[in-house]
């Protein structure tokens, strides 16, 4: 995906590791974390829910 080169990814992601493993890969290719917001949508449980945004290095979000 990364190298179409968006100008912007969405990812959502439900395993924390995953998400650990995927923003240093992005990181590598020349995307930078944006924003990220972690929701808890399985209350009392340890599953939460990550949607993180991505954007090329050097791009700010307006």
């Amino acid at each position: 995906m990364a190298a179409l080169k968006p100008r912007a990814i969405a990812y959502v992601a439900c395993d924390p590791a995953a998400l650990a493993r995927d923003t240093a890969y992005l990181k590598d290719v020349g995307y930078a974390l944006q924003k990220l917001r972690v929701f808890d949508a399985f209350p009392m449980t340890h599953h939460m829910e990550c949607i993180a945004l991505f954007a090329p290095v050097g791009h700010t979000e307006d």
